[in-house]
């Protein structure tokens, strides 16, 4: 007696449900196979300031007062090596037009700057600023180097001195070792950098 196989309908609701799973786990699951995403990483390439509104400000060496001012704004000054002349005149208009000053006539908190206030501005070099961290010890190879920041730093100081008044622009001693004393207003410390991050980013591939 011969058998005669037939053939099985498909069973639908089985396929459908295999591919309901197969569906959730490519969504919850990465694709080893994908291709790499793009990452943005930013990078700084700027003149780069710290600027605190302080009650009072000082710089020392070798146990010496060098400059001293009362109320105003101090400002650390960071110098990428890649920094010009462009950077330091943004960075003077921006700081002496900062409205970190209230206006005691109208009571408004945020509304004059330095130059209104007729206040002093002690600018003191901090390549620090411009540190990075490889595993805990700091690497400070994008600052600029000394024997070109020491001009570019006294070509700074000279900006403010033209843009505000020459004798209430102090700063320290380029290059020293120095004490920095300050009685910071508010507090309000701000950071400032001499162009929009996102004018240098770079779109790097890496593997997710």
């Amino acid at each position: 007696m011969n058998l005669v196989k037939t053939k099985q309908p498909p069973n639908f609701s089985h396929i459908l449900a295999t591919c309901t799973v197969a569906a959730k786990l490519r969504r919850h699951r990465p694709n080893c196979f994908s291709a790499p995403r793009k990452r943005r990483i930013i990078e700084i390439t700027a003149m780069r300031v710290v600027v605190q509104r302080v009650a009072s400000a000082s710089v020392e060496v070798e146990g010496r007062i060098v400059s001293a001012i009362g109320p105003g704004l101090l400002v650390l000054v960071g110098l990428h090596e890649s920094d010009a002349d462009s950077d330091a005149e943004y960075i003077c208009r921006k700081v002496l037009n900062m409205r970190l000053f209230p206006n005691e006539k109208t009571g408004k908190t945020w509304d004059q700057n330095v130059m209104q206030k007729n206040l002093e501005v002690l600018l003191v070099s901090q390549f620090t600023l411009y540190g990075i961290l490889k595993g805990n010890k700091p690497d400070f190879h994008v600052a600029m180097p000394p024997e070109k920041a020491r001009p570019f730093y006294e070509s700074v100081v000279e900006k403010f001195r033209k843009a505000y008044t020459p004798d209430v622009i102090k700063d320290g001693i380029f290059g020293a070792m120095m004490k920095v004393n300050l009685v910071n207003d508010g507090p309000v410390t701000m950071q400032l950098d001499s162009v929009q991050a996102s004018r240098n980013t770079n779109d790097t591939v890496e593997a997710s």
